[in-house]
């Protein structure tokens, strides 16, 4: 008996001595020991962006006509006008909106008012392509899943829009120039640190902030008067040092892909096949870059041989089932875009400059002519994208602007260079053509007649099993759901 009691003694001090440094041991001294906006920051930033830039490629490219697939048979295919439900970035966007949800919160709690506000602008962006997508979403309880509130209301989208327009005056008012961001962690403007007695990415942030207020209330001008529309767009541009936005191309909202590890360009290791063999330019899209000399196009393509001369050749959208393009011989995506470090758009200085061009035909006081914010728009995509523009391009027959021509014919020569400017910009283009009508596409031989260019994306299927009944009240309230249906700002 006393063997054995000296032994389980024996037993115990062993336990104790391998225990005794367990948690230190444990540790990793490169963990956080608590979470900081900072530290979930930078990942939803990376993460946000690709999902949008993903689907900018497999979306709205080929429903633009700025690319097609080389083969698809069966009849479908965007590039013939057939949108499958929940086609976009609903499961992403509103799995981040937890975060942006947790990162708003835990500054809130810290008091660090310029996490808040770059939390609400993130809200903002992604709630504002989540309703032009679909239209009426879930958006007041949407991340109330740790309260219980797995199945949430559908809000119609006047009140999605008034509350992305009341987050983004109120992150406007909320950002602090003269302060750091205490746990660091932005990578988009790098505010993280004050020189000078300035946060330089702040300011930044700022005009990102009252950017995407005039984006979102130029959407809504059909709707002026439901929504002070043009009040609030008059006070943005009377008053730049309260609403600043965009004046250069070092302002824009873009997420630099540092090209290290986790943080690549989503595509950078995509294999050909996926990449360049599977889908070519259409020839909607790069006859006209042809045509100008546009220097993005070696940039953003890559040239085949014809008859011994290297070009630029596109296939048609929207082209008949029995058709096969064969592989090679029509241009398609350079291999450079796969590590371009500013292929993660959010907003762009040229966009800015378009929407100005656009205030300034309708006589609003921008404090440029609608030609002047035109080119500057052209350049600022030039300047985005890091090629240099011909001395001549502003004056040639195809790009020249004419203040002359009726109102009519200028916003859609604006709408052009835009749609070009918006490459890669998720589904910007998709959403100003349902605005404006522009740019004019050409409806493919192979489009079935009954397929009409859409207006949204359906819902996704899946919610027809876990939020029936409120996804029952949004289609009612929307007029059904299929992508002919028209959302509120474009009826």
């Amino acid at each position: 008996m006393r063997k054995i009691y000296i032994l389980l003694v024996a037993a115990c001090l062993l336990q104790l001595a391998c225990t005794k440094d367990f948690a230190e041991l444990n540790t990793d001294p490169n963990r956080p020991k608590e979470i900081t906006p900072g530290v979930m920051l930078g990942q939803l930033q990376y993460g946000i962006v690709n999902a949008s830039m993903t689907s900018a490629r497999n979306f709205t490219h080929q429903l633009m006509q700025m690319d097609a697939p080389r083969s698809s048979s069966g009849g479908g295919g965007l590039h013939r006008y057939q949108v499958n439900p929940g086609a976009g970035v609903w499961s992403n966007f509103y799995t981040y909106m937890t975060d942006v949800e947790d990162i708003y919160k835990t500054a809130d709690r810290l008091k660090e008012n310029n996490y808040k506000a770059i939390a609400l602008v993130y809200k903002s962006w992604a709630y504002s392509i989540l309703t032009d997508l679909y239209g009426d979403v879930p958006y007041s309880d949407a991340t109330k899943a740790a309260e219980g509130g797995f199945i949430v209301k559908f809000d119609k989208q006047k009140d999605v829009y008034t509350g992305i327009l009341a987050d983004l005056e109120q992150a406007n008012n909320l950002f602090n120039t003269s302060a750091a961001l205490t746990y660091g962690g932005d990578m988009v403007y790098n505010a993280n640190t004050v020189s000078g007695g300035t946060n330089a990415g702040i300011v930044k942030w700022k005009k990102f902030t009252n950017s995407l207020r005039l984006r979102l209330l130029l959407r809504l001008s059909k709707r002026d008067g439901e929504i002070n529309v043009s009040q609030q767009i008059a006070a943005i541009l009377a008053d730049p040092v309260k609403f600043p936005v965009f004046t250069s191309n070092a302002d824009e909202a873009i997420f630099r892909y540092p090209g290290t590890f986790p943080y690549y360009n989503p595509y950078y290791n995509q294999r050909q096949l996926e990449w360049k063999d599977g889908t070519y330019v259409s020839k909607f899209f790069i006859n006209k870059m042809n045509a100008d000399n546009d220097p993005r196009r070696a940039l953003w393509f890559t040239p085949v041989m014809e008859n011994g001369q290297s070009v630029y050749r596109g296939i048609e959208s929207g082209y008949p089932v029995s058709l096969e393009y064969a592989v090679g011989q029509n241009t398609s995506y350079n291999d450079v875009m796969k590590t371009l470090p500013q292929l993660g758009i959010m907003m762009t200085y040229s966009e800015l400059e378009s929407i100005k061009a656009e205030l300034a035909l309708r006589g609003m006081n921008t404090g440029k002519t609608p030609k002047q914010h035109y080119e500057s728009a052209i350049a600022a995509s030039m300047t985005q994208w890091g090629v240099n523009m011909p001395a001549n391009y502003l004056s040639q027959a195809g790009v020249a602007y004419n203040s002359a021509a009726s109102a009519e014919q200028q916003l859609e020569k604006i709408m052009e260079q835009k749609y070009y400017a918006y490459f890669f910009v998720d589904y910007q283009a998709w959403f100003e053509k349902r605005r404006t009508g522009y740019p004019v596409l050409p409806r493919g031989s192979g489009i079935p007649a009954e397929n009409q260019f859409p207006n949204r994306v359906p819902y996704p299927g899946y919610l027809q099993s876990m939020n029936a009944d409120n996804l029952a009240a949004a289609i009612a309230s929307m007029g059904g759901d299929n992508s002919d249906i028209k959302v509120w700002w474009a009826k």
